[in-house]
């Protein structure tokens, strides 16, 4: 067996496993990085409609998920949306921002992943791709991965395979794996950024599939205010997306239909004009079939002027806070990232080096850190990436 040796071998070129690469070749480091399927970023290339949310302006430790809130913060802090767009920028790919600070491609998400494997090249990192490891062990001080038969050595790992999120594109949890071989302890996985799923007794629900409506989704104190989406299976949507990653099973959630409502806004309507029909009056800032959907469930009707007052502050109080009681997740196969994952306990926040053993690095998705769904998750891929390969280009 043919022995080769590197200063590190990145395992998985994703987002964070070619940012890692990269900065670590342009310290002047000899790195190999490798992954199973035959092409470099295949999940940045489906992510944003396919032209990437690259990044949010609007990047901060609290938008992240982890056992440790403060952890992600010297990542981010470091290697800023500001760092990536300048890079962006020197590659001459044009971008704009949407709503609430995501950054897009004008063009197609494939030109982030040649931008990166461009400055791959340049740093000159060696791709190996479409052959799986077989094998990892380490001893004096060196680790060493088998792939493709052939043998390969280095003093720095770093593991950035990421989640079992999306397995249609090779997503598998060998990360978690490694890590727990070399004593890191793995965080319970989760499907995060998810459809929600309703029961059978919501099913009136699952007949508006395909209608969305702007609302303000709770959990518990958290509260994320973006649009819903009713489908065949439950509810999706970007608002639902956010609340998915703090949800757990076994407890329910509060839809406010009408966030800008004003107080008493149905009694005040009854006052202005007592022959409109309730139906109509919710529809006016409703989808059509979804005011029809909540007035049989509230099972009330007629004109305002009609109503009691005390029923309409009822409608308006349930409207506000709508409970719903998920049966769980679409999963693995529909999340858009991972939650939990190598627990940061154990890493260094500055390095992304494992505390026990030296050389050992976990990064991006890999690691029990999740941001909110808008360009977050690739923020902290780069930063992390970033951290690692600055961490490995100063190793001795």
């Amino acid at each position: 067996m043919t022995q080769r040796h590197y200063d590190a071998i990145v395992l998985g070129a994703g987002a964070a496993g070619m940012m890692c690469a990269m900065t670590a070749g342009a310290g002047g480091k000899r790195v190999l990085l490798a992954d199973h399927a035959d092409a470099p970023g295949r999940k940045i290339l489906i992510s944003g409609g396919g032209r990437c949310n690259f990044t949010n302006i609007h990047t901060a430790a609290d938008r992240y998920i982890s056992g440790n809130p403060h952890f992600a913060k010297s990542a981010l802090g470091r290697y800023s949306p500001q760092d990536f767009i300048a890079l962006v920028d020197r590659h001459g790919i044009a971008w704009h921002e949407k709503t609430l600070g995501q950054l897009f491609c004008d063009g197609s998400a494939r030109q982030i992943v040649e931008m990166l494997a461009g400055e791959c090249t340049a740093a000159g990192v060696t791709l190996m791709l479409g052959r799986p490891v077989t094998a990892i062990g380490h001893g004096d001080g060196l680790f060493r991965v088998t792939i493709g038969g052939t043998e390969w050595s280095a003093p720095g790992l770093v593991l950035a395979t990421g989640g079992p999120s999306i397995p249609k594109l090779g997503a598998t949890g060998f990360a978690y794996d490694t890590a727990r071989r070399f004593g890191l302890s793995v965080v319970q996985p989760r499907p995060a950024l998810v459809p929600l799923t309703l029961g059978a007794e919501e099913a009136l629900f699952h007949s508006l599939s395909g209608v969305s409506a702007e609302v303000e989704v709770r959990w518990n104190k958290t509260r994320f205010r973006e649009a819903a989406l009713f489908t065949h299976r439950g509810l999706s949507g970007p608002a639902i997306l956010q609340i998915s990653s703090y949800w757990q099973h076994r407890t329910g959630i509060g839809v406010d239909f009408l966030p800008d409502a004003a107080l008493d806004w149905l009694l005040t309507q009854k006052r202005e004009r007592p022959r409109m029909p309730l139906r109509r009056a919710l529809a006016a800032s409703l989808p059509e079939r979804l005011a029809e959907a909540l007035l049989e469930k509230l099972d009330m009707q007629g004109e305002l002027g009609n109503l009691p007052d005390k029923a309409l502050r009822a409608i308006q109080a349930r409207l506000a806070d709508w409970r719903f009681a998920p049966t769980g997740t679409e999963g693995f196969a529909k999340a858009e990232v991972t939650a939990g994952g190598i627990s940061v306990a154990g890493l260094s926040s500055r390095s992304m080096m494992a505390d026990h053993l030296p050389g050992l690095y976990a990064i991006g998705e890999a690691v029990d850190v999740t941001g909110w769904l808008g360009g977050y998750n690739f923020q902290w891929a780069w930063a992390s990436g970033w951290a690692a390969g600055q961490a490995i280009a100063e190793s001795a």
